[in-house]
């Protein structure tokens, strides 16, 4: 039997890390693995859980809590109904576990923290909307 993987998507809700969520879970994900929804807010971001959870980052938050419009606005994220489908969708039919993470600071160094905090079996990213000359 195949062990169940651990994959995190970086989102900051553009159109390019929501297409790499549905890439993710079209290509990448089976039954019974993990995906981690990776959040990195700005280091000057002003909100009510980032002093709690500053230095590593907000705990695993199910897809239970992650769906509250409350919650949202406790660590200042877009409510994004088009994402929260997706999720729910690979939690119901593929038995995915869905579970989000939130950080503060630089995304490049906050993503490479989390491949190896996390234990990430791979990352995801969308492309910030880069041609393939810019990249």
């Amino acid at each position: 039997m195949v062990k169940a993987r651990t994959v995190g998507v970086g989102m900051d809700y553009s159109p390019t890390s929501k297409s790499a969520l549905r890439w993710t879970a079209e290509n990448l994900l089976d039954d019974g693995d993990t995906i981690i929804l990776i959040h990195v807010q700005p280091q000057n971001a002003e909100h009510t859980r980032k002093i709690l959870f500053e230095e590593t980052g907000s705990p695993l938050i199910p897809l239970e809590e992650f769906r509250e419009v409350n919650f949202s606005k406790q660590y200042g994220l877009a409510y994004d109904p088009e994402v929260l489908d997706v999720l729910d969708t690979l939690s119901r039919a593929k038995k995915v576990k869905v579970v989000a993470k939130v950080y503060w600071g630089d995304p490049r160094e906050k993503l490479c923290d989390a491949v190896e905090n996390l234990k990430l079996d791979s990352i995801v990213l969308g492309s910030r909307g880069l041609g393939p000359l810019k990249r």
